[in-house]
């Protein structure tokens, strides 16, 4: 190995490691960061690396192995279950947007090879940023998720067309021969049978030889030789690497060793795939980008626009759901990863010239950059829009709270009508207790009223509609919302207008108990912290533990807010952080040597500033010391605290 490349390799990795541990701090996907990366080392910037051919050959071995994971993924079964999405919507999902672009496209002079491989590189989404987003909000099995995932797929699938479609346009832009494209696609096709014919009868049996042998080397060898030497046929057929790699995962997707294979080929995936969009970055001129940046931006947002515009018709033309609908195309708006690969083979294949290649790529990377702000917030800019389109309208026809109200009281107040929401009032039915619900979602309200639900359309939030539902007379009202962000602004009202209704809130986890507590909430129900007092129940009860004691112990536990169930001792993999951004508790124990500052010292005169959760003294421990207890030496202290608090009172304990 030559040094140069070895130099190239080590500065890339390393500026890899930085980049991507800032990116995670302010929540942006790391493929941003790799193309940062990419575009600051590269010879348009810093000029530190160059396009070495070392360096080419790994990131297209990236490729191969994301194409390779995609098969895996790629689901048979799950596509014929899906097929009314995948193939209706997804089709005219990318029919329509690459025909769109490849007239815009046209319109500005450009051949018809370039136009093609422009409009299917924008045509495609990010697979990885939008399952990523969907998965992290628990959204991935909603309406808008099951589109989006549908609509990915064929995308998939069309990603392979464009793979074997793209070397064939590599000749003379001016005149296509369509006889050699179609043996192109005849020969791909060719191919794609034979391999999956062997992926079907010999490779089952070499995995099953080799599982045999308990080797994790030779299994993880066997996986990269299947995955390489399908790119390599590929290859020489004439056609795309990353064709090669997609097949071998299809090959070996519906084997029983699927999930085995993803955990052994996802570090290599991840390396090279992240030194492909080094690469990628690499090549962006920022001085081109400088002086058509308008430009970039204007065909950024049109993207956005047009391709949300587009998915939203289709899927509300095939589903006629307009609200998820817009938020799967809100979803989907931006370009993705296999634009960068079908960018990166034009440009190859002297399809794109490398000026227009930077400018497509900068317009992919500011979409990816607006994708995780977008899904964020497509619920909020769905409402908004659809408030004044003609199918919002149509919730006119939804039940309201209205005069027939007047007369119920002590009543139960459901607020959101979800799981959580169904489960209450299938305990509330058979006691006869009355309840009125309110939801925001018009098919559940629909279904929901048609089954004889007392039920009602609209937003929980605003308390002239909570008035409607008879808040005043209300024995109790329950906010099931699964963000605390609308509970804290339902409660907001509640304690304004109706301060004796007692409030009942159901959170995932208690990150934000008390401040669901000091705006109303008269009880805080967190979801994992009950679950996890549930299966300590279940196993006192195995244990023998009497009823009586269990249900006391679990009960002190709510009492003191659940206080026990706080902080934990943190693994190398935990994050510092919870899922609200605010710094999580940690349990961390400290061994007080002979001749630390601490021993001698009573608690309340180190001032430690975190919990001292225990104390363990030999074979004794000391549950809930006070300030009056004295330290010893070799006392192994268990602080509770933020990890820069534990830090801290680690050092006073150590050093003083």
């Amino acid at each position: 190995m030559e040094h140069g490349f070895f130099q190239q390799f080590l500065t890339i990795i390393a500026s890899a490691v930085v980049a991507i541990t800032l990116f995670r701090r302010v929540r942006l996907p790391p493929i941003l960061a790799y193309l940062s990366v990419g575009v600051l080392l590269g010879p348009y910037s810093l000029g530190v690396v160059d396009n070495d051919a070392g360096i080419h050959l790994l990131s297209e071995l990236g490729v191969v192995f994301l194409l390779f994971m995609l098969g895996l993924e790629f689901s048979l079964p799950r596509m014929i279950a899906m097929r009314r999405t995948v193939f209706g919507l997804g089709s005219m999902q990318v029919i329509l947007t690459a025909a769109l672009i490849m007239l815009a496209a046209w319109a500005l002079d450009l051949p018809f090879a370039t136009s093609l491989v422009i409009a299917g590189a924008l045509a495609l989404s990010s697979t990885a940023i939008v399952t990523r987003e969907l998965i992290r909000r628990n959204e991935i099995n909603a309406t808008h998720g099951r589109l989006s995932v549908g609509i990915l797929i064929f995308q998939d699938l069309a990603a392979v067309f464009f793979l074997i479609v793209v070397p064939t346009l590599g000749g003379s832009q001016q005149q296509l021969d369509s006889r050699e494209v179609v043996t192109m696609l005849l020969q791909g096709s060719a191919l794609l049978v034979a391999l999956l014919v062997f992926g079907r009868t010999v490779l089952p049996m070499l995995f099953n030889e080799v599982a045999k042998s308990r080797s994790d080397e030779l299994f993880v060898l066997t996986t990269l030789v299947a995955a390489l030497a399908a790119a390599w046929l590929t290859h020489a057929a004439g056609l795309s690497m990353a064709l090669g790699g997609f097949l071998a995962g299809m090959m070996l997707g519906e084997s029983r060793y699927r999930h085995q294979l993803e955990a052994d080929i996802r570090p290599f995936r991840d390396v090279l795939l992240g030194l492909f969009f080094v690469s990628v970055g690499m090549q962006l001129d920022l001085n081109a980008l400088v002086a058509h940046i308008h430009w970039v931006l204007a065909a950024t947002l049109a993207l956005l626009l047009v391709k949300a515009g587009l998915i939203m018709l289709s899927a509300w033309l095939l589903h006629g759901d307009a609200a998820n609908s817009l938020r799967a195309g809100i979803c989907l708006a931006q370009g993705g990863e296999f634009g960068f690969a079908l960018l990166a083979l034009a440009l190859n294949h002297q399809l794109v010239s490398s000026e227009l290649h930077a400018l497509v790529v900068a317009v992919i990377i500011f979409s990816m950059l607006a994708t995780p702000i977008l899904i964020r917030y497509s619920e909020a800019l769905s409402r908004l829009l659809m408030r004044y389109s003609r199918s919002s309208r149509q919730t006119d026809s939804l039940p309201h709270p209205g005069n027939e109200l007047e007369d119920i009281s002590d009543h139960v107040i459901l607020c959101g009508y979800g799981r959580v929401g169904q489960v209450i009032a299938r305990f509330l039915r058979p006691l006869e207790i009355p309840y009125v619900i309110i939801d925001n979602d018009p098919l559940r309200v629909q279904e929901a009223a048609m089954a004889g639900e007392r039920i009602f359309y609209g937003d929980a939030r605003r308390t002239d509609l909570l008035k409607s539902l008879g808040s005043e007379r209300a024995r109790l009202m329950i906010l099931t919302f699964p963000d605390d962000a609308d509970a804290l602004k339902a409660l907001q009202g509640l304690k304004h207008h109706f301060p004796d209704l007692p409030v009942l809130v159901r959170t995932r986890d208690d990150g934000r108990l008390e401040q669901l507590q000091q705006a109303g909430a008269t009880e805080v129900i967190p979801e994992a912290l009950e679950g996890s007092l549930m299966l300590v129940s279940h196993v006192l009860t195995l244990l023998d533990v009497p009823e009586r004691a269990i249900e006391a112990r679990i009960g002190q536990v709510r009492q003191e807010r659940y206080r026990l169930l706080h902080g934990y001792y943190h693994g190398g993999q935990s994050s510092k952080l919870d899922k609200h951004g605010a710094p999580a508790e940690v349990l961390h124990p400290v061994i007080l040597a002979p001749g630390s500052h601490a021993p001698g010292h009573s608690l309340g005169e180190l001032e430690l500033a975190v919990e001292v959760e225990s104390i363990r003294r030999d074979q004794e421990l000391l549950s809930a010391p006070g300030a009056e207890t004295r330290l010893q030496d070799n006392d192994i202290v268990i602080l509770r605290g933020t990890v820069r608090e534990v830090e801290k009172a680690e050092a006073l304990l150590l050093a003083g």
